[in-house]
């Protein structure tokens, strides 16, 4: 059977259940577009980020069904593929009057600006081609300057205390309407229910590598931004058919049924428009579908150069579980978070308790003991200055240049610059006395010389204080969409059942009126 040939059968294909895909079905229903082909095209982009189905079979499956329901099929793969074909077309066409190889790469290369790169596809999509984008718009993607970046999270559920807090940021941020929330924090239970952190999960959109949301989208509307990773919707181009709705395994869609309660007039255009004079950020207009952005526009620095690299969830976060950054950064907050977690939480808590250096320097004198220093010093005391000591023994020996506004570096520096105030005071953190007693250094036998600070002991010491994460995951990672969060804590079961959290969303003012439909199911490793 060739791959074209695909079946697709009646059984429930979505991760979320056949009570979602069922509801799903009847949303498409209500638009007045094909339902039936919306879930074929869904159930079939799945395949294809399971690797069961090419992009090329599953863009001529559709292809004349698309164009036939919606009068055209820009889909974002439809342009690669074509242009490949015509590619194709072209060489064989060389070839057969003579051409050789050498002069068809140069007469390849010549007419590389139409065939390869295919900007057609946003021609009319980009700037607002009604006039409504800002004046300095631009037309094509041109992101050269952020090349090879991919934004991303990483969430500690486990040292999350389900505030709400980055729901109420993200709502006062995009000015989403009540319900439709961007960011989403459920408590739940199943067989994998720790008594010692509360099952929690953290649900923004997840900004997939691979988006099958993307493949099923008749327009150019969904779409991953070539500079920066961030899949997105533009309102401009959106016809709210909902395919994109279906085709998501994580329920983060959300169609604007209303005329939005935040006006356009209320809108700053700076916000909504991207680097590109594409419209997808902030609330969406009635008609059409949002979701989360990661703050696009902060990433393009319209809100100053200091927002780029963080989203309002993030800065809102109390117990900075949300660490947001470039993944393909080894030195962003994410990956050292993810890299090392029980150093990251131990930075992250230290930092924000830490006494002022000029405080320190003025509490303690020179030759000052341990003891001597714990007296002196408030907020000091053994324990905190051996975790300290135990940060400053893994810190980095060369801080990185930072080019996102990550923290964490800079949190990490502020822990050694105080190690380096204590022992400049005369505290000998390096002595074999002072780090045996912190349990940073093992004591030596009389015949052996002392080896100085441990970094065995020093990780074991920081795990202690702050733990290592039950598991390290990403949502249905079989999926293949190749998310970019990735999550500390325990993975919900396929069983998972929604409870009360700690805070009601009506307690701060939002709504959760999707629980009935996370009551039926969650998001869990098995299909």
């Amino acid at each position: 059977m060739s791959e074209d040939e695909w079946p697709v059968d009646d059984d429930t294909f979505h991760p979320l259940g056949d009570a979602w895909q069922d509801r799903l079905e009847d949303a498409i229903e209500e638009t007045g577009y094909d339902a039936e082909l919306g879930l074929e095209m869904a159930e079939d982009a799945l395949r294809v980020t399971e690797g069961e189905l090419t992009e090329e079979a599953f863009y001529d499956r559709y292809h004349d069904a698309v164009v036939a329901e919606f009068g055209e099929d820009d889909r974002p793969m439809a342009d690669e593929i074509e242009a490949e074909r015509e590619s194709g077309r072209l060489e064989h066409t060389l070839s057969r009057f003579g051409v050789d190889g050498e002069s068809r790469r140069e007469v390849m290369k010549k007419m590389g600006g139409a065939s390869a790169v295919g900007l057609g596809v946003w021609g009319t999509a980009a700037g607002g081609s009604d006039g409504d984008g800002p004046e300095t718009a631009a037309i094509q993607d041109t992101d050269e300057s952020d090349e090879g970046v991919q934004w991303g999270m990483a969430l500690d559920l486990e040292y999350c205390d389900g505030c709400l807090a980055c729901v109420v940021a993200c709502a006062d941020e995009h000015n989403w309407d009540q319900g439709a929330n961007w960011m989403y924090v459920l408590d739940y239970e199943d067989e994998t229910t720790s008594e010692e952190f509360p099952n929690r999960l953290i649900r923004p959109c997840q900004h997939c590598t691979d988006a099958p949301c993307e493949k099923v989208c008749p327009t150019t509307a969904r779409h991953t931004r070539d500079s920066d990773g961030l899949v997105l919707t533009d309102y401009g181009v959106c016809i709210g058919c909902r395919y994109c709705q279906v085709a998501c395994p994580y329920g983060v869609n959300y169609f604007q049924w209303e005329e939005p309660t935040v006006s356009d007039d209320e809108l700053d255009d700076e916000h909504v428009y991207d680097q590109r004079g594409r419209p997808v950020n902030s609330r969406g207009p009635r008609g059409v579908m949002e979701k989360c952005t990661f703050c696009a526009t902060r990433q393009d620095g319209t809100k100053g150069e200091e927002f780029v690299g963080r989203t309002a969830c993030e800065d809102a976060c109390p117990p900075e579980v949300i660490q947001f950054g470039d993944m393909n950064d080894p030195d962003s907050d994410p990956q050292r978070y993810i890299d090392n977690t029980a150093k990251s939480r131990t930075i992250v808590r230290l930092e924000a308790q830490l006494p002022a250096t000029e405080e320190v320097e003025d509490a303690v004198g020179s030759g000052d003991d341990l003891e001597a220093v714990v007296e002196a010093v408030e907020d000091l005391d053994a324990e905190t200055i051996a975790l300290l000591k135990a940060v400053e023994i893994l810190a980095d020996e060369d801080s990185p240049e930072l080019e996102s506004n990550d923290t964490l570096p800079e949190q990490e520096a502020a822990v050694v610059e105080l190690v380096g105030v204590l022992e400049d005071a005369g505290l000998d953190l390096e002595s074999e006395d002072v780090l045996v007693e912190l349990d940073l250094a093992d004591a030596p036998d009389e015949d052996e010389a002392f080896d100085g600070p441990s970094e065995t002991l020093a990780q074991e010491r920081l795990e202690e204080f702050a733990g290592t994460p039950h598991s390290r995951f990403k949502l249905l990672e079989d999926v293949g969409t190749d998310p970019n969060i990735v999550y500390l804590g325990n993975e919900p079961g396929p069983d998972a059942e929604q409870v009360e959290g700690p805070v009601a969303y009506d307690q701060v003012g939002q709504t959760d009126n999707r629980k009935d439909v996370l009551d039926e199911g969650t998001v869990g490793p098995d299909f």
